[in-house]
């Protein structure tokens, strides 16, 4: 069987490559490697979904597989990833699941698992959650009154919101912010969090219907934002991905702020309060140069770390670091939360230019950002093509010419047959000259 589990848990085209078959034998699976125990005390797990069709139709599936093993369901309805994960830890429940496909569109969905805390799951449980999946249980399910029960949780969207408003953070009064929502997880309880902060708050994306989930909205099509942003005459604009475990900001004239100037801008307000532990912050391979040319001057070291967020978790805990984050707008707060947290992400954000009285482009320009180029070259083997001795000597190639003015960087993609291919350069035109000529040669190998 090939691997099932990609950066960020199962996720595929629904009725294709996700079916509730395979939910259902994720979800026994699951509950018998994460669920096990011989202390006599029922085991519970909690579910939470996005707001997409087939989430109704998934959450059958893994309930169904949950209670057959004998685990008590405590269904959460459409909440954030983040909110997932903290309820898991909050409820003391024995694992979490979400069903989401995050930023993807409304045909793809997700299955995403916590394990007790609240953590996202290592290599070695994945790996032992797709073995149970292929081998019968040691013996028979439950029957009678051993098989789990299932209850809905009536408040899990107001505790979720109350602990985002328990995290150190500035009162935002004064502040008027545009949230888009993508129509997704965040559109009931992001721009309540942020009007109990004290913001003054315009919403957008928050009308999801199950199909127009990230569709022209959300952080993967900022255009809507942008025309409400110059509408409203607001602060700052912030947008949310479906499942809000991630968060880009965007300045009043229409510019973005990625996750690279919103980690700094996290980053500085950390260590003035004295919560940057070590002076260091964690980031992904994919961080522009700039990101890492911007901590060195002020005096911030970085650990790098495979793309995905569990990676960047991973780092934070071995190093005992507090705050971590990606590009794409995941950042994990690692004293506050045990994953990425888009809304945890957007508080900090406000809190900053509310206490120090600057604007949020102000406050991105602490990165001086090098033109990066992303290429996704499709392949027919993503790890063969990546190791190929050709590619190998066009990436050392590449390295030599740039120097320490930019950087390479290859790595294949976690969930789909590519290779991405990034080249950061001193201009645009060699950023696109060197990516467009590892690209040919990945493509060939």
């Amino acid at each position: 069987m090939r691997r099932l589990f990609g950066t960020d848990g199962v996720r595929g085209l629904v009725g294709a490559d996700l079916s509730p078959e395979l939910a259902l034998a994720i979800a026994s699976a699951a509950a018998r490697v994460l669920g096990a125990g011989s202390d006599g005390r029922r085991r519970t797990a909690v579910v939470g979904r996005d707001p997409r069709l087939s989430g109704e139709m998934l959450q059958a599936a893994v309930t169904a597989g949950l209670t057959a093993e004998g685990i008590d369901v405590v269904l959460l309805g459409v909440l954030p990833t983040p909110a997932v994960a903290f309820l898991t830890a909050d409820l003391d429940a024995d694992l979490g699941v979400v069903l989401s496909a995050s930023h993807n569109p409304m045909p793809d969905n997700g299955i995403k698992l916590f394990t007790r805390g609240g953590d996202k799951l290592p290599d070695d449980v994945e790996t032992a959650i797709e073995a149970a999946m292929t081998t019968a249980p040691t013996s028979g399910r439950p029957t009678g009154a051993a098989i789990g029960r299932v209850r809905e949780h009536s408040d899990a969207l107001d505790r979720y919101a109350d602990h985002l408003l328990t995290t150190p953070h500035h009162p935002l009064t004064g502040l008027r912010v545009v949230v888009d929502c993508a129509n997704g997880a965040a559109s009931a309880v992001a721009p309540q969090v942020y009007r109990r902060a004290g913001a003054s708050v315009v919403e957008i994306g928050t009308a999801p219907d199950g199909e127009n989930i990230n569709q022209g909205c959300g952080s993967t099509d900022l255009r809507a934002l942008i025309a409400a942003l110059a509408a409203a005459e607001a602060d700052i604009g912030i947008a949310h991905d479906g499942d809000a475990d991630r968060c880009l900001a965007v300045t009043p004239d229409g510019h973005l702020v990625d996750g690279d100037s919103i980690l700094a801008i996290c980053a500085l307000a950390l260590r003035e309060a004295g919560e940057l532990r070590d002076d260091a912050v964690v980031a992904t391979v994919m961080s522009n140069l700039g990101f890492h040319h911007a901590m060195r001057e002020h005096g911030i070291s970085v650990v790098s770390t495979p793309v995905g967020d569990r990676y960047l978790l991973e780092a934070l805990r071995e190093r005992g670091l507090s705050l971590g984050g990606e590009q794409s707008g995941h950042l994990v707060f690692a004293d506050h939360a045990t994953t990425g947290d888009g809304l945890l992400t957007a508080l900090a954000v406000l809190s900053r230019m509310a206490a120090t009285g600057r604007s949020i482009a102000e406050l991105a320009a602490i990165v001086r950002r090098l033109p990066q180029v992303l290429l996704n070259v499709p392949v027919s083997d993503r790890s063969t093509a990546a190791r190929a001795p050709a590619v190998l000597d066009a990436v050392a190639a590449a390295e030599a010419e740039l120097g320490d003015s930019g950087r390479v960087v290859l790595r294949p993609s976690g969930t789909e047959a590519l290779v991405r291919v990034m080249v950061e350069a001193p201009t645009d035109d060699d950023a696109h000259r060197i990516a467009e000529r590892l690209a040919r040669v990945v493509a060939a190998s």
